[in-house]
């Protein structure tokens, strides 16, 4: 494969439905990504994974078990959040972050979406649509920025 393509297989499911060695392996990435590469002591396991409207998306590969991970939210608003987005360092590059983004917006639709996400990431999600909707901010040592993608469809 080119250097901007990697070969991975697309899975998603609701938090109810997920096992505990697949949640386990999301959850491993994902403290692997945030909490040790970036050196951020931060409480990653929020509550939130669990909730019955939680959707989590995970890519694999044949000598992975996860290559990259993104969770989506339904919040009470009926907006979507969509966060814990991470590629495991190896496969960068390769387009994996896109092919995440790409599935969770196909089941987003039109509606609105919020997302908070560390500075240097903002441009990747511009390319989606997002835009700042407030001042940057510090969340355990790391400058995030809160995006939205406003609705495009009746209603939103």
């Amino acid at each position: 494969m080119g250097s901007n393509t990697y070969s991975a297989t697309l899975h998603r499911s609701w938090a109810a439905d997920l096992d505990a060695a697949t949640l386990y392996e999301l959850l491993r990435l994902r403290v692997n990504v945030f909490v040790v590469e970036q050196r951020s002591p931060y409480t990653e396991l929020d509550g939130r994974d669990l909730e019955p409207r939680a959707r989590h998306y995970w890519l694999t590969g044949a000598e992975h078990p996860v290559l990259g991970c993104v969770r989506l939210l339904k919040e009470p608003d009926r907006g979507h959040r969509i966060g814990r987005l991470c590629v495991a360092a190896p496969k960068r590059g390769h387009g994996l972050g896109r092919q995440l983004m790409d599935a969770v917006l196909a089941e987003v639709g039109e509606g609105a979406c919020r997302a908070d996400v560390r500075q240097p990431l903002a441009s990747f999600y511009a390319r989606y649509g997002f835009a700042p909707v407030g001042e940057p901010y510090d969340w355990a040592g790391v400058t995030h920025v809160p995006l939205r993608r406003p609705g495009r469809g009746p209603g939103s």
